[in-house]
């Protein structure tokens, strides 16, 4: 088949558009920071949080309106025996925000954080800090991933080239437009994005949905017509699987730095909560063209399009079935717009994901691990390689990617088992330490791998009740678990981490252990190294712990004799004066 020469020049059309959008954005905000007394890295990560209701709202839809999000929902709602019943990412996701919004949204913009590790650092300390990077940069990675693979998907079909080369030239246009201005970049060009993805997808279903081959969706609905109906079912013996798989949906989307970045980028954290919302709603607005285009995959006779049998399924392209719907039954003109706008589109999930890895690289590891003296110019050139070297790593993932919804599952899964406990740990409970964390990590992730991966074809270590063995993604067979073992594992690691936390802390503080055995100063000890003290963290936010002292003097000399104290720092965070400032 031929190059499409109007696929290219739609696709050019369209890249441009994107990256004069991302360059007009770095100029136009090239004095942020300076202007504010803030450092331009912090700028670059969190802009100058004046992030308003408008842009804020786009680019928090579009953090997860992406290419893995829209190509996932309509692949899930095609497979047949799946369909819609097990398209659970866009109800578990806009949940997702819903539950931040409610939850987590306002404690973490109040306090002033500048990425989601801030907490995790202050109460845990330096090295634990770095240690919760290593999900949540892999998080980052996989979801990153997931959108590339989905962009290279697009792009070969609109243009018929390699999808190798669709993923690299994808890659490579978000990784540039990230580099040169970072958050507001990002932000800006979501918004260009998600109208993009809004109009392309909705251009091309009516022409889609009235092609000559395609039987009335309403109709294979619910009966099978050429394949299983699209609505799908779910057996009684897979309620358990598909309730795990949508609460790692709905509480894993929470502990995201992608997420957090545009929370703690919000004016104020009354706006980071309205933010939520908006983009919740969003999230749901935007899946519905998306499912349709699955269920119009499921209703077509494939031998009457230009496509021809085997259909999608036959040649194992269910993961394009989106790029293929509207290239195969919409005229030239539909079919090129539309996947050309979506092809620029979908690069709004990779381009954060790839920017929240590098800031909590630049500034939770590099600065406040390991070089606290560096200057905010080192920071912005940490941060500026990072973005290549994870958008390189994203992009190596794409080009060995199955699925993308088996990329999209995956990666929440150490996120949720994990991460999630900890952060739930350091901003509601009190006297949970850094023994507790690791232990609480430990028994997680373990408990995770324990299960296998059938994805990555690894064997189950314990084959919990239920489970059975099967084919999958044309590998060797795999055990695949039924019992909820990830949600198993998520309470597992919180309950350890509440666990060994009051055992250290009663073992210490009633003298039955040595305070010399407290090696990791998380306890006993009233003036760690290792912890990080409020200023440390929040030294540039209008809710610093200086102006929370001037708000109570009263409070001055208990404050600074106890300075970096945990408990000190939960004690004061749930204190009237500082619910007085979240209110404010």
């Amino acid at each position: 088949m031929a190059v499409h020469v109007e696929g290219i020049i739609a696709i050019v059309v369209f890249y441009l558009l994107i990256l004069l959008v991302g360059i007009w954005a770095a100029w136009k905000t090239k004095n942020v920071g300076s202007e504010q007394g803030i450092d331009r890295s912090e700028a670059i990560m969190i802009g100058g949080r004046d992030l308003g209701l408008l842009v804020g709202g786009f680019t928090m839809t579009a953090t997860w309106v992406g290419g893995g999000y829209i190509n996932g929902t309509a692949e899930e709602v095609y497979v047949p025996g799946h369909g819609l019943a097990w398209a659970q990412a866009p109800f578990g996701y806009a949940l997702s925000l819903v539950i931040g919004g409610l939850f987590f949204a306002k404690p973490m913009r109040s306090r002033g954080y500048v990425t989601m590790l801030d907490p995790f650092q202050q109460i845990y300390g330096k090295r634990m800090g770095g240690l919760l990077f290593i999900p949540a940069l892999m998080g980052e990675m996989f979801w990153s991933a997931a959108v590339f693979s989905a962009l290279g998907a697009t792009l070969s079909v609109i243009v018929d080239i390699n999808i190798n080369i669709s993923v690299i030239v994808s890659a490579v246009i978000a990784i540039f437009y990230t580099l040169v201005g970072g958050l507001y970049s990002v932000a800006y060009t979501d918004v260009v994005q998600l109208f993009c993805i809004f109009i392309g997808l909705w251009i091309s279903v009516p022409s889609a949905m009235f092609h000559p081959a395609v039987t009335d969706i309403t109709i294979t609905a619910t009966q099978e017509v050429y394949q299983q109906p699209w609505l799908g079912t779910i057996n009684s013996q897979d309620i358990f699987t598909w309730l795990d798989n949508f609460l790692l949906l709905m509480l894993g989307g929470v502990p995201w730095q992608v997420y957090f970045q545009r929370v703690l980028s919000a004016s104020s954290a009354t706006y980071a909560q309205v933010l939520s919302f908006l983009a919740a709603f969003g999230c749901i607005v935007m899946a519905i063209p998306s499912a349709l285009i699955g269920a119009i995959g499921a209703s077509t006779d494939w031998n009457q399009t230009s496509y021809g049998l085997p259909d999608p399924k036959g040649k194992n392209e269910t993961d394009m079935i989106l790029p293929i719907v509207l290239q195969h039954l919409c005229p030239p003109y539909v079919s090129f717009f539309g996947l050309g706008a979506i092809s620029a589109a979908v690069m709004s999930s990779a381009d954060s994901s790839i920017l929240s890895a590098s800031a909590m690289f630049a500034r939770n590891i590099y600065n406040l691990t390991f070089r606290q003296e560096a200057t905010d110019k080192e920071i912005l050139w940490v941060m500026r390689i990072t973005i290549f070297l994870f958008g390189l790593a994203s992009m190596s993932m794409a080009l060995i990617a199955k699925s993308v919804y088996g990329l999209w599952y995956l990666s929440s899964d150490l996120v949720y088992v994990i991460i999630f406990p900890q952060l739930v740990g350091v901003l509601f409970i009190k006297g949970i330490n850094t023994y507790g964390s690791i232990a609480g990590y430990i028994i997680g992730f373990l408990l995770r791998i324990s299960g296998g991966e059938p994805y990555l074809h690894l064997q189950p270590f314990i084959c919990y009740p239920g489970c059975y063995l099967e084919q999958v993604y044309g590998g060797e067979p795999v055990y695949i678990q039924r019992f909820p073992f990830k949600t198993m594992s998520m309470l597992s690691s919180f309950l350890g981490n509440l666990a060994v936390s009051h055992l250290a802390k009663y073992l210490f503080e009633r003298g039955i252990l040595a305070p010399k055995f407290d090696f990791l100063d998380s306890v006993v000890s009233r003036h760690s190294k290792e912890n990080m003290d409020k200023t440390t963290l929040v030294n540039h936010d209008n809710i610093t712990l200086s102006e929370l002292v001037h708000v109570n003097p009263k409070q001055n000399a208990s404050v600074n004799a106890s300075f970096t104290n945990t408990e000190a720092f939960q004690d004061i965070d749930s204190s009237p004066e500082f619910s007085k400032l979240d209110n404010d």
